[in-house]
């Protein structure tokens, strides 16, 4: 039979199209396909393991680390929020797949296991033959599994004590790369207005540093040497503060340093009572203190919980004494959070997030 000029054009396109599939991998997309973007609640993480794994020691163990405090609130709250599938349940509906974040667990040994033929299908046999040689329990990460935006970590072993070992000698570094593949999540959630680009400036002017500020935040003190921001809806409070002091030596960045500098400028934030004004309570709680590098600047970061003195109000925050070289100064920079009655652990990671954002100019 003969085809118009065109009509040849198209068939020779549709063919290029199916042949082209064809050679893509038969487990991935392919060009016909539409890869779903992940979603999923910030902090959710889905551990995918055999019901006998995840009810054993091993799944205690996961639950124990991965599910412990978040540092430091009121109330407890987890570090992560944990949702268990086995790859029947992740079969059986297909949204379970689209999750942003997801562990697999497995013992490598068991070849009965419906986890370890998914493990080993994604990292390979000799991907696996090679750290039972090394006997090294590092655990392989991956990305759009089965959507944009994924993280899939794999901790395997050989044993049941192997996947505990590897699942605690691993912890900072998986809880690490869990809160980096959120970051654009929060990055998107704060920002989700823009910057607040006058509160920039005035931070720029005033303490020297860039810090990106949420356009729904606003000014609430501006004197001398401190800055006050805050964020309120009908549910919540998010402040941030600010102070720059002189540089003289090493010893201001010190536990009691931070901690002198946070109470006196809690003497700005009070309630609607007389002779009130916010401390830190490390009596209740402890005020956690440790060395950190923000954005390759030198600081000191606390961590506990605030009060109103005179008054019942108090809630979780974070500190950094930062040391900018380039203006020989340091810059207090503080997040809190009032929210009575709510989980605050997300909030306080957005908070966390925008204090981040500090740079040298």
């Amino acid at each position: 039979m003969k085809y118009p000029a065109f009509v040849k054009y198209m068939l020779l396109s549709v063919t290029s199209v199916f042949v082209f599939s064809s050679c893509s991998n038969s487990s991935g997309p392919t060009a016909l396909q539409s890869i779903p973007t992940a979603f999923g609640n910030i902090g959710q993480v889905v551990v995918v393991a055999d019901n006998d794994v995840w009810e054993g020691a091993v799944g205690d163990t996961l639950q124990y680390y991965y599910s412990s405090a978040y540092l430091i609130l009121p109330q407890p709250e987890p570090i992560f929020d944990l949702v268990h599938f086995t790859p029947e349940d992740l079969a059986k509906e297909p949204t379970r797949r689209e999750l942003r974040n997801y562990i697999f667990v497995g013992n490598m040994n068991d070849e009965s296991s419906p986890t370890t033929q998914m493990m080993l299908d994604d990292l390979g046999e000799e991907s696996i033959r090679s750290a039972r040689e090394s006997g090294k329990l590092i655990p392989k990460v991956g990305k759009d599994k089965w959507a944009r935006g994924q993280l899939t970590v794999y901790q395997f072993g050989f044993s049941e004590d192997d996947l505990i070992r590897g699942l605690i000698d691993n912890f900072d570094v998986i809880v690490n790369r869990i809160r980096r593949s959120d970051r654009d999540r929060v990055d998107a959630t704060v920002y989700i207005g823009g910057e607040n680009g006058s509160l920039n400036a005035l931070v720029r002017e005033k303490m020297g540093i860039r810090l990106r500020v949420p356009k729904d935040y606003s000014l609430a003190l501006d004197n001398d040497d401190v800055i006050w921001m805050r964020r309120e809806t009908e549910e919540s409070s998010s402040n941030i503060l600010l102070k720059k002091i002189s540089y003289k030596n090493q010893n201001q960045l010190t536990r009691e340093s931070i901690k002198a500098i946070r109470d006196s400028v809690g003497l700005y934030v009070s309630s609607e009572i007389e002779d009130t004004y916010m401390k830190i309570n490390d009596v209740d709680l402890p005020m956690f203190f440790e060395v950190k590098n923000m954005n390759k600047l030198y600081a000191v970061e606390a961590r506990g919980i605030w009060e109103i003195e005179n008054d019942y109000m108090g809630g979780p925050f974070v500190s950094y004494l930062i040391h900018n070289p380039k203006e020989n100064s340091l810059v207090f920079i503080d997040g809190f959070l009032h929210a009575p009655g709510k989980d605050k652990r997300n909030m306080m990671m957005m908070i966390e997030h925008v204090l981040q954002t500090v740079e040298a100019l």
